[in-house]
């Protein structure tokens, strides 16, 4: 009877520790480690699945409204993939922040799919050619500093770990189904809002070459769809897009600007207003919003009837819930790295 009695704790001890570290495997700590719901690093998070990537270069712990319904949207849209959001804001020792102080950053951490890294910019350049340019700049006298650093991770992100690359004013509506491509603005010009590769693709290495080869921070845009533009135009010989049809050009495809774009950065507004009917927007991947244009805080106002409203409520509507429809009111656009 004892020993059947000590055999029957036996199993119920090993089933207790089972269970315990299980949960330890699920929570892995939920916001003591950067990578919140997995002890796993990026590089084998990315590695194993093709990841919808999202950066944020400055100190910034709470996500605008905005970059939450871009990071939310696209977790509704991919939930087989890892939808990763690096912080530069974030370390290894970065204490649980709570609801009432980052409704955004909570949000988005409880989401199964979303994981949030910190942005360690040197170690990401490494065995990269933008090491030896990060290594030697200075960085204090770089006035476009936020969106240059930006431009340079995400091509370093996408080049090692592969996937896609969103900025985080981009509300996904539908799945890409491109593994190697690029977004055209137009017919001419490449966006570097939205990309995607497999990983360690020469084109993004050549990329990485230029940057630092032709590099000039003076010039707005320079090192980001200036740079797409050029290498597109080295790779490919770039034709006008005729009716709705995506170029193909060797191993990647150029997307008709209708994917992304299909309201253009001059009537960016048109997001902010009334439609008598809102647009399906059948042929696009997802919605550029242009942050960057919205230099006089256009607002997302509860009950308002706004394009912008509605696809917050349908395509991100943890965000709308909590950030918009919340205590606080209505929100105004916020400017960052991300929202070109």
């Amino acid at each position: 009877m004892l020993k059947e009695l000590q055999l029957s704790l036996s199993v119920i001890l090993l089933l207790a520790c089972g269970f315990l570290y299980q949960f330890t495997l699920k929570s892995s700590c939920l916001f003591c480690s950067p990578s919140f719901k997995s002890q796993q690093g990026p590089e084998a998070l990315l590695s194993h699945r093709r990841g919808i990537v999202f950066l944020e270069t400055s100190e910034r712990m709470e996500p605008p409204h905005l970059v939450s319904c871009a990071v939310e949207s696209a977790a509704k849209i991919y939930p087989e993939r890892p939808v990763a959001f690096f912080m530069k804001g974030l370390t290894d020792s970065t204490p649980m922040p709570s609801n009432s102080t980052y409704p955004a950053f909570s949000l988005l951490s409880e989401i199964d799919n979303v994981f949030l890294f910190p942005l360690d910019m040197k170690r990401l350049f490494e065995d990269t050619p933008l090491f030896s340019w990060y290594t030697q700049i200075n960085t204090s006298a770089e006035r476009n500093w936020l969106h240059i650093s930006s431009d340079a991770s995400r091509l370093a992100i996408i080049w090692k770990y592969g996937g896609i690359y969103m900025d985080t004013d981009v509300i996904s509506i539908r799945p890409i189904p491109e593994e190697n491509f690029l977004a055209a603005q137009d017919s001419q010009y490449s966006s570097n809002g939205v990309f995607g590769f497999l990983p360690h693709h020469p084109f993004l290495w050549e990329c990485m070459e230029n940057f630092v080869e032709n590099y000039n921070s003076d010039i707005w845009g320079h090192q980001g769809p200036g740079l797409m533009t050029r290498m597109l135009r080295v790779w490919c010989k770039l034709e006008d897009f005729q009716g709705l049809s995506d170029l193909r050009c060797l191993n990647m495809s150029f997307l008709h600007p209708q994917r992304f774009y299909p309201i253009s950065y001059p009537e960016w507004r048109r997001y902010y207003e009334v439609w008598d009917t809102d647009p399906s927007f059948n042929d696009s991947y997802a919605l550029h919003l242009w942050n960057y244009m919205n230099q006089e805080g256009r607002a997302v106002v509860s009950g308002s009837n706004t394009l912008v409203e509605n696809l917050y409520q349908k395509h991100c509507p943890g965000t709308y819930r909590d950030l918009i429809q919340g205590p606080e009111g209505p929100v105004t656009g916020e400017l960052h790295p991300g929202n070109k």
